[in-house]
């Protein structure tokens, strides 16, 4: 358990550059809180204590606004930053050294008692106000843009973004597994992206459209010419 708190405090550290000490991260960081009452609810939880574990988690919900059922399963190096809204389901699977922002949803799409809720490869990253929902797989080293709502499986060393999530990265180079990518500001806009390749098309256009008036002038002036011409002979 000391160990597990240990790795908890070093991953902190490595993924959030305003951290200063030990004591700020014990007293200021909620995802940090989230994560220690969940690993409480979540060995309660695995124990058949299936109230009290709910009743830990709800607390810890009530303290950090972030709520991360007991019976989901997390893997070691995981972190959220800032926190707020994060809401994790109860067979949610989240792999090593995963991190998500605040506002961030891995939901289900079923009543059923089934596996319902999405399982996250390693080096995960999902953005601030993303939205995953279902019971597919985030692939290994992928990262899911701010605010996309995905609903599909995303390959591994994929980036995904949009409503729907549109994947705009695909075998893309791994992260190092030693430490997580969190450049997830900046993504590749597919939607600028076309609306760029309109105005190429536009401009290209317009350019056709100048040589043809310019060609029709022409012409004009060489039928008046010989009209002209025609007159005096």
């Amino acid at each position: 358990m000391i160990q597990t708190l240990k790795e908890d405090l070093k991953v902190v550290f490595e993924r959030d550059p305003a951290v200063r000490s030990v004591f700020e991260i014990l007293f200021c960081y909620p995802g940090f809180h989230a994560l220690l009452f969940y690993r409480l609810a979540h060995g309660l939880w695995r124990r058949n204590f299936f109230f009290l574990g709910r009743l830990l988690s709800h607390m810890g919900r009530f303290f950090t606004g972030i709520e991360i059922h007991p019976g989901a399963r997390i893997g070691r190096g995981f972190f959220i930053d800032h926190g707020m809204g994060v809401v994790i389901g109860e067979t949610a699977e989240i792999g090593d050294n995963c991190t998500l922002y605040h506002g961030v949803t891995l939901g289900g799409t079923s009543w059923a008692k089934e596996k319902r809720h999405p399982t996250l490869g390693d080096n995960v990253v999902i953005g601030s106000g993303a939205k995953v929902l279902g019971p597919f797989r985030v692939g290994d080293n992928s990262k899911v843009g701010s605010n996309s709502v995905v609903v599909k499986e995303v390959p591994d060393n994929s980036t995904v973004v949009g409503v729907p999530g549109r994947m705009v990265l695909a075998a893309g180079q791994k992260v190092d597994s030693a430490r997580a990518d969190l450049e997830h500001g900046e993504l590749p806009d597919p939607v600028a992206k076309a609306v760029s390749c309109l105005f190429d098309q536009i401009r290209t256009l317009e350019g056709k459209l100048q040589d043809l008036t310019e060609e029709q002038v022409r012409l004009r002036k060489q039928l008046a010419d010989a009209e002209q011409a025609k007159e005096n002979a």
